[in-house]
């Protein structure tokens, strides 16, 4: 049985299209104002921020403790299927023992019992490796939901107006600035919020 686990890739994915818009506070620049004028305000009030995912998820703790969560649901779902298909695999190995003194009648019901619960097992697996992929896609929208609140709120106070994300080998930023890098702030802030959410 192969079950999907969280994977650093996939939350990865999810955090990297966190761009969000913060309100501009400014009145806007009326039309005689010069060039040099807009200028300075992109610089010093509508600043474009980058976080790094890999670094975000790897050390932000909510992430930490998700992904141990669902990699405890993927063994616990993959020792119970583990446990049902032995049990099966054992009523099969006894049929096959005892299948030549069975009378045809009795050999031919217990056939078709052995097949219904193979088709069972096999529901069962794919049933099971859907719920998790449902809950892995539930708590990775959650993840994404937490990161982006927080983002949303700290560019407001921050006066930024986006907040892009960067990944190495997944990023249309070829480069940025490492002064325009919030990633050890917003590390700070999310795992501070996270605490204040555990008490």
């Amino acid at each position: 049985m192969k079950i999907s686990t969280l994977k650093l890739s996939g939350i990865a994915t999810a955090v990297a299209i966190v761009s969000v818009m913060a309100s501009c506070q400014n009145k806007e620049t009326p039309a005689t104002t010069t060039t040099k004028t807009e200028t300075a305000a992109v610089s010093t009030k509508e600043q474009i921020v980058y976080v790094n995912s890999d670094s975000l998820l790897t050390k932000y703790q909510y992430f930490k403790d998700l992904q141990a969560k669902m990699e405890a649901k993927s063994k616990s779902a993959q020792a119970d299927m583990g446990a049902k298909t032995q049990a099966f695999q054992r009523e099969v190995t006894e049929y096959q023992q005892a299948q030549n003194t069975m009378p045809a009648d009795q050999r031919a019901s217990t056939e078709q019992r052995l097949a219904r619960k193979q088709q069972e097992l096999q529901a069962y697996q794919q049933n099971a490796g859907s719920a998790l992929q449902r809950d892995q896609a539930t708590e990775q929208e959650k993840l994404y939901d937490k990161v982006a609140d927080y983002l949303k709120d700290y560019a407001k106070k921050k006066g930024f107006k986006m907040v892009l994300t960067y990944s190495k080998g997944n990023s249309a930023i070829l480069f940025a600035d490492e002064s325009l890098d919030i990633t050890s702030e917003v590390i700070v802030g999310l795992n501070d919020a996270y605490k204040a959410d555990k008490k």
